[in-house]
Protein backbone atom coordinates (compact mmCIF):
# COMPACT_ATOMS: atom_id res chain seq x y z
CA UNK A 1 0.00 0.00 0.00
CA UNK A 2 2.81 2.23 0.85
CA UNK A 3 4.49 1.52 -2.14
CA UNK A 4 1.54 2.50 -4.22
CA UNK A 5 1.02 5.89 -2.74
CA UNK A 6 4.78 6.91 -3.09
CA UNK A 7 4.20 5.49 -6.71
CA UNK A 8 1.21 8.11 -7.31
CA UNK A 9 2.85 10.71 -5.64
CA UNK A 10 5.80 10.29 -7.92
CA UNK A 11 3.81 10.31 -11.06
CA UNK A 12 2.31 13.71 -9.82
CA UNK A 13 5.72 14.97 -9.52
CA UNK A 14 6.28 14.00 -12.79
CA UNK A 15 3.38 15.43 -14.66
CA UNK A 16 3.59 19.00 -12.40
CA UNK A 17 7.60 19.52 -13.81
CA UNK A 18 6.15 18.65 -17.39
CA UNK A 19 3.54 20.84 -17.04
CA UNK A 20 5.13 23.43 -15.73
CA UNK A 21 7.89 23.02 -18.71
CA UNK A 22 4.91 23.66 -21.02
CA UNK A 23 4.01 27.41 -20.15
CA UNK A 24 4.74 29.74 -23.39
CA UNK A 25 6.81 32.68 -23.31
CA UNK A 26 6.16 35.74 -23.94
CA UNK A 27 7.89 36.04 -27.35
CA UNK A 28 8.09 38.40 -30.16
CA UNK A 29 6.60 37.11 -33.67
CA UNK A 30 7.91 39.78 -35.57
CA UNK A 31 9.71 42.94 -35.46
CA UNK A 32 9.55 46.71 -36.85
CA UNK A 33 12.62 48.98 -37.06
CA UNK A 34 10.17 52.36 -36.30
CA UNK A 35 12.11 53.53 -34.22
CA UNK A 36 10.75 54.06 -30.07
CA UNK A 37 10.92 57.36 -28.44
CA UNK A 38 13.03 57.19 -25.06
CA UNK A 39 10.20 58.90 -23.32
CA UNK A 40 7.82 56.38 -23.88
CA UNK A 41 10.34 53.73 -22.88
CA UNK A 42 10.03 52.26 -19.16
CA UNK A 43 12.49 48.78 -20.02
CA UNK A 44 13.40 46.15 -22.30
CA UNK A 45 14.29 42.94 -22.85
CA UNK A 46 16.23 41.06 -24.85
CA UNK A 47 14.89 37.79 -27.16
CA UNK A 48 17.04 35.15 -27.97
CA UNK A 49 16.29 32.89 -31.03
CA UNK A 50 16.45 29.20 -30.00
CA UNK A 51 15.54 30.12 -26.18
CA UNK A 52 11.77 29.45 -25.79
CA UNK A 53 11.31 32.34 -28.73
CA UNK A 54 11.40 31.74 -32.75
CA UNK A 55 13.34 34.63 -33.53
CA UNK A 56 15.78 37.18 -31.99
CA UNK A 57 14.30 40.23 -30.78
CA UNK A 58 14.16 43.19 -28.57
CA UNK A 59 10.97 43.49 -26.47
CA UNK A 60 10.58 47.83 -25.16
CA UNK A 61 7.96 47.83 -22.53
CA UNK A 62 6.06 51.73 -22.32
CA UNK A 63 5.78 53.25 -19.16
CA UNK A 64 1.75 54.27 -19.43
CA UNK A 65 0.12 50.78 -20.35
CA UNK A 66 2.80 48.29 -20.18
CA UNK A 67 2.30 47.51 -23.75
CA UNK A 68 5.21 45.45 -25.49
CA UNK A 69 6.50 46.66 -28.88
CA UNK A 70 9.41 43.91 -30.44
CA UNK A 71 12.00 45.34 -32.43
CA UNK A 72 15.15 44.19 -34.02
CA UNK A 73 17.79 42.57 -31.89
CA UNK A 74 20.53 45.12 -30.47
CA UNK A 75 23.06 43.03 -32.90
CA UNK A 76 21.19 44.38 -35.81
CA UNK A 77 20.09 47.53 -35.01
CA UNK A 78 22.67 50.63 -34.33
CA UNK A 79 18.76 52.34 -32.45
CA UNK A 80 17.78 49.74 -30.52
CA UNK A 81 21.60 49.43 -29.33
CA UNK A 82 21.53 53.12 -28.44
CA UNK A 83 18.41 52.86 -26.60
CA UNK A 84 19.46 49.92 -24.81
CA UNK A 85 22.56 52.26 -23.65
CA UNK A 86 19.95 55.50 -22.60
CA UNK A 87 17.68 53.06 -20.48
CA UNK A 88 20.60 50.42 -18.96
CA UNK A 89 22.31 52.78 -15.56
CA UNK A 90 25.56 53.91 -16.04
CA UNK A 91 28.25 51.75 -12.98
Amino acid sequence: MAARVALLLLLAVICIGFAAAEIPADCCLSVTDKRIPRNLVESFEVQEAGQGCDISATLFITKKVGKRLCAPHPSLSKWVRDLINRLTPKQ
